[in-house]
């Protein structure tokens, strides 16, 4: 899986706009293709919104499952919005990712931790997409990892990072004239995996619930590599251990049966 994911990475001669688009990483690539996949497909009128939406009902009795996945890849038509949606997509989603190491087992890991709270979130806040709550976990969580970051709103004023994902609530609720309930709990979710990664581990030995666990790793990673001998692991017959380096396998001696 981890080949798979990794796929079409680094090649060389590529276009500026496909160089920039391999150079993003795995889980940030897949989630921008999926999400303007999905406005596509519905200005085409392939598929309609309605299909796409979250819901209880359509999904644990009617059976449709997939709308579990694709509440969180449409972000709406093409359109201004989409634009300022997916800037903020591709733009934080990418820094935290590389922030984590570029590992797809631990960052996909945090993807699936906060879209399982919103999923249970959403039915008692009637949302019915779940793309911008997503998105805004990941604002909330790389802004409180990076609390001295200075940035600029619209080149008006200058603020620090931690106060970036308030400001964009205020701002959708002048743009929309509706309280961000997609937003607000996207913080909400945010803030759980903050609290529990960055500041529960140092009070409690650095135990960290929300690490990944060992299979999730090796699902996206791959078995850990093997440890390469050292002349302490090898032995000749006689029990006494030999340099690895100065071995010549023709020249050790074979039991006679």
């Amino acid at each position: 899986m981890a080949d798979a994911l990794a796929a079409g990475g680094g090649m060389v001669g590529q276009f500026p706009l496909e160089q920039w688009f391999y150079e993003m990483p795995v889980c940030t690539r897949w989630w921008m293709t999926a999400a303007l996949s999905a406005s596509l497909l519905v200005q085409c009128r392939i598929v309609s919104p309605f299909q796409l939406f979250y819901s209880f009902r359509t999904v644990f009795v009617r059976s449709q499952y997939w709308r579990l996945i694709t509440t969180f890849f449409y972000f709406g038509p093409f359109s201004l919005d989409l634009l300022y949606h997916i800037f903020f997509l591709q733009r934080y989603s990418r820094l935290l990712e590389e922030s984590s190491g570029r590992s797809p087992a631990r960052f996909s890991w945090l993807l699936a931790f906060a879209s399982t709270l919103l999923l249970c979130m959403a039915p008692l806040f009637s949302m019915a997409f779940l793309g911008s709550a997503l998105s805004s976990t990941l604002v909330y969580i790389w802004s409180r990892k990076n609390p001295d970051t200075l940035l600029s709103f619209l080149g008006i004023f200058v603020f620090k990072a931690p106060y970036l994902p308030w400001l964009l609530l205020c701002f959708s609720l002048i743009m929309h004239g509706t309280v961000p309930k997609d937003e607000m709990c996207g913080i909400v979710v945010g803030h759980i995996w903050y609290f529990f990664n960055d500041v529960y581990p140092p009070l409690h030995n650095n135990h960290s619930p929300l690490d990944p666990p060992a299979w999730w790793v090796r699902l996206f990673e791959g078995p850990p590599p093997l440890p390469e001998p050292t002349g302490e692991d090898l032995t000749d017959l006689t029990g006494q251990p030999v340099d690895g380096t100065d071995v010549e396998p023709e020249l050790i001696p074979v039991p006679q049966q």
